[in-house]
C-alpha cells in the first residue's frame, strides 16, 4: 500500500493525516519518500503483483495528484493491469478521471461517497469489476461523509453499510480502519469474520494494524482474500520471506493474496 501526499509517499499513522510524514522504507533506504523508488522496490524486492494506492490530496478534497498517478501507472514495476486508486471518487465523472491515470481499479471510499444510489451509479456505467467499495472506519465506527450522516443523528454500523453497499452490485470490499493503520495492533477479527459469513462470494480485503507475519495468518482464517500492507513491510517486520510463504500455504480452498 502507497500513501501519497503532496506528491510524496508518507508514513500512515493511525489516521492523523496532519502529521504524516515521508516515509523512510527498509526496502529503499536511500530514497526516503519516493513514490517510484518504494513502488519498483514492491515489485523487485518483494515480488508483488499490486499495489494499492491512496492519493491523500485527492481523499481530502484536493485535486486528483494526475500526473504522479500516471507517472506510476506507468512504471515498468510488474503492477499493469493491477492498481488499486482512492482518490476520492464518489460519481461516475471523477470515477473516469482515476481511470484514466491507468489505474486498473477505482476505490470508492465510504469516507467520500455522498450517496449509495452514487456508488450504484458507478457501477452501471464503469463495470463492476473495476470498482472496490472501501469500508472507512476508525476504531470500529464508520467514517461518513457529511452528506451520508441521517437528519437525527443516527449512525449506522459497519456491517449495514457493507449490506447498503453490496445491494448495489459490489464485488469487491476493503475493510480499512484508519486509526489502526501503523499501529500494529492487528485487524478487527471478528468483523472480518462477520463480513465474510454474510457475504460468502465477496472479494475481501483489509488493511490497518498489520504488524507481523501473524497477523496476515489471523486475517487469512478471518475470511480475508488479502491484505492491504505498508507500514510492516516498510519496517521490516513482514519479508518477502514471509509473503512467499504465505502465498505458497494453501489453506482450504482459498489463499489469500496480500496487496502492498
Amino acid at each position: 500500500m502507497l500513501d501519497l501526499a503532496r506528491g510524496v509517499a508518507v508514513r500512515a499513522q493511525a489516521g492523523d493525516r496532519s502529521r504524516y510524514e515521508p516515509v523512510a522504507s527498509a526496502l529503499a533506504p536511500d530514497a526516503v519518500g519516493d513514490p517510484a523508488a518504494i513502488m519498483r522496490a514492491f515489485r523487485t524486492r518483494l515480488g508483488a503483483s499490486e499495489c494499492y494506492i491512496a492519493d491523500l490530496d485527492a481523499i481530502q478534497g484536493g485535486a486528483v495528484q494526475r500526473a504522479m498517478l500516471r507517472d506510476l501507472a506507468q512504471l515498468e514495476t510488474g503492477f499493469a493491469g493491477a492498481i488499486l486508486v482512492d482518490a476520492g471518487a464518489h460519481t461516475p465523472e471523477s470515477t473516469y478521471e482515476v481511470l484514466a491515470t491507468g489505474a486498473s481499479e477505482v476505490v470508492i471510499g465510504l469516507e467520500t461517497l455522498r450517496a449509495f444510489t452514487d456508488l450504484r451509479e458507478i457501477l452501471r456505467v464503469v463495470g463492476d469489476t473495476r470498482v472496490v467499495f472501501s469500508l472507512d472506519l476508525r476504531m470500529g465506527s464508520p467514517i461518513l461523509h457529511p452528506a451520508m450522516h441521517d437528519a437525527e443523528g443516527a449512525l449506522p454500523d459497519a456491517l449495514s453499510l457493507a449490506a447498503q453497499a453490496m445491494e448495489t452490485g459490489v464485488r469487491t470490499l476493503v475493510v480499512l480502519d484508519l486509526a489502526r493503520i501503523g499501529t500494529g495492533c492487528g485487524a478487527d477479527l471478528g468483523l472480518l469474520e462477520a463480513l465474510r459469513k454474510r457475504f460468502p462470494l465477496v472479494r475481501l480485503l483489509a488493511g490497518g494494524g498489520v504488524l507481523a507475519r501473524r497477523d496476515l495468518d489471523r486475517m487469512r482464517d478471518a475470511g480475508c482474500d488479502g491484505a492491504l500492507v505498508a507500514s510492516a513491510i516498510h519496517a521490516g517486520t513482514i519479508t518477502a520471506a514471509d509473503l512467499a510463504d504465505l502465498a505458497g500455504e494453501p489453506v482450504g480452498a482459498q489463499s489469500p493474496s496480500v496487496s502492498r
